[in-house]
């Protein structure tokens, strides 16, 4: 609903519609006097303008005001008798005719003048609508970054977190066994040193993980130095034995032999063989009828070393292949979508490549490169 105008806005309105009526038509009627001697009949289409300017600049009632005035006038002054409001009954139909067209002329200006206004406060209203719908859109925008930003910072924990929970359970069960073999009678000191040594092992693989990890998103450097692709394969087997055998997965190995060392971040490495490991075990949780195998790779191809993973599981399709490596994509129900993308950027960060693809008998198969540099690389 929208408030009525002032009445002295009205007022003032309707005065100057007035005055606008007014002057139009003297000034139809002027010209009319100066031009009327070059026709040989009534001319009368200037007024006709007057009526329309009248209309559209001061309203119906300027408009019609304007036919009355022009009314009086041309019967007055250019139809016969002359100098009379008396009309000969030749020109009557003409006078009809001319106060019909005006009338009409009027109304169609009026009308459109309206139209135009409404149309203009319509479009008026709308733009103020779309600029309040605008800063609202803003306002939920910025909130949902917010929540983004929140929501990516829990799940950057948890992964993190989920990166070292393999170590700092080791350390828990090899401190629960080391306290066992001290609590023995008499005492398996040369046992409980082993296992003390596995436990400065596994802390510090965890420390290991977590200042890789932060040399990552602060994209420093990685430390490299040399070693053997299929001793860090040989240490994860073991290491994933009693998890494999938890969950009745079988774990193979076809590495080649004698595989060119290569100069790379080892713990990264054993980042991303942990990460592949794992979701090949993971992927495999529901499969039954027939049995769970884990098949590791390594051979050298094309100047680098190719480790690959196959599992026997649901498998990918061609889109969920190319989308498995974007941040928080993920396809398992409790997932949160990290591990994939910060392994391909492990690996990217060594020159090398991590994808996938489906593996022909079902499940997939997870590869990435390392490339082989000399060995007087290091000079």
């Amino acid at each position: 609903m929208h408030a009525s105008a002032p009445p002295q806005k009205v007022t003032r309105s309707s005065t100057a519609g007035f005055g606008i009526a007014l002057l139009s038509v003297t000034a139809a009627f002027l010209a009319t006097l100066l031009l009327q001697p070059l026709f040989p009949y009534p001319f009368l289409f200037l007024f006709f303008g007057a009526v329309m300017a009248s209309a559209w600049f001061g309203g119906t009632a300027a408009g019609l005001f304007a036919v009355l005035i022009s009314t009086v006038e041309i019967d007055y002054c250019f139809l016969p008798p002359f100098y009379s409001f008396s009309l000969s009954a030749t020109v009557e139909a003409y006078f009809a005719a001319f106060i019909a067209c005006a009338l009409v002329a009027s109304w169609i200006s009026s009308s459109k003048k309206k139209s135009e206004e409404a149309l203009r406060e319509t479009r008026d209203q709308l733009e103020i609508r779309v600029s309040e719908r605008t800063a609202e859109l803003m306002k939920t925008q910025a909130e949902l970054e917010h929540l983004s930003r929140a929501m990516s910072i829990g799940e950057l924990t948890a992964s993190i977190a989920h990166e070292i929970s393999q170590p700092l359970t080791a350390v828990v069960a090899h401190g629960n066994a080391c306290v066992e073999w001290l609590s023995a009678t008499p005492p398996n000191l040369e046992r409980a040193r082993q296992t003390a040594d596995r436990i400065v092992r596994d802390g510090t693989q965890a420390g290991a993980v977590l200042s890789r990890i932060r040399g990552l998103f602060k994209k420093e450097a990685p430390t490299k130095d040399w070693f053997d692709m299929n001793e860090v394969i040989h240490e994860l087997t073991i290491f994933l034995r009693e998890e494999a055998m938890r969950r009745r997965i079988l774990m193979h190995t076809e590495l080649a032999s004698g595989l060119p060392k290569i100069k790379a971040d080892r713990v990264q490495v054993q980042q991303v063989m942990l990460n592949l490991l794992m979701n090949g075990m993971d992927a495999m949780a529901e499969i039954t009828g027939h049995s769970r195998d884990l098949l590791i790779t390594s051979r050298e191809e094309n100047s680098a070393v190719l480790v690959g993973v196959e599992d026997c599981g649901a498998g990918l399709d061609g889109e969920t292949a190319k989308k498995i490596f974007e941040p928080f994509f993920t396809t398992k129900p409790h997932g949160i979508g990290l591990g994939l993308s910060i392994s391909r950027s492990i690996v990217e960060s060594h020159e090398g490549h991590l994808w996938a693809l489906p593996r022909p008998s079902g499940g997939a198969i997870f590869q990435f490169t390392l490339p082989i540099h000399p060995r007087d690389s290091d000079g």
